[in-house]
């Protein structure tokens, strides 16, 4: 079984910022030359997280508002709280909750994603920043 392995480097500029990398998997995954197996594309920051959604304008404003219901921005929460100038508590919880890495299958070369399925990255942070996304195949 062959691993390859990618890196990509996004500028994010946060506050839930979605960014549509399906892409850069895909050509990633071409470039990899393999028939079958699977794809993990991964997210090095926890403020961060890598989802699969259908990418339309009104699914990235009900994903926003979604998260700002949900975990909300709070100055008492304690990584606020204990780290002098820090203001996104509320950034590393909605990373820990979505998650930093999504598996998809392929075969034949190609994605195994539905119709309207799209990969993106989620900035959840306070401010911009340079993300690395890491993806890796896995396959024959």
């Amino acid at each position: 079984m062959a691993v390859k392995t990618v890196s990509l480097r996004l500028a994010m500029q946060g506050d839930t910022q979605i960014e549509n990398v399906t892409k850069s998997v895909t050509e990633a995954l071409a470039g990899a030359r393999l028939a079958a197996g699977i794809v993990t594309v991964f997210i090095k920051h926890t403020t961060a997280s890598v989802m699969i959604i259908e990418d339309e304008p009104g699914i990235r404003a009900d994903t926003k508002a979604f998260w700002d219901r949900t975990v909300q921005a709070d100055p008492a929460w304690q990584h606020n709280t204990r780290n002098a100038g820090e203001d996104n508590g509320h950034s590393h919880l909605r990373g820990q909750l979505q998650g930093p890495s999504v598996t998809i299958p392929f075969q034949d070369g190609a994605l195994l994603l539905g119709a309207w399925q799209q990969i993106v990255v989620i900035d959840f942070d306070t401010r911009s920043r340079t993300r690395e996304l890491i993806i890796q195949i896995m396959g024959e």
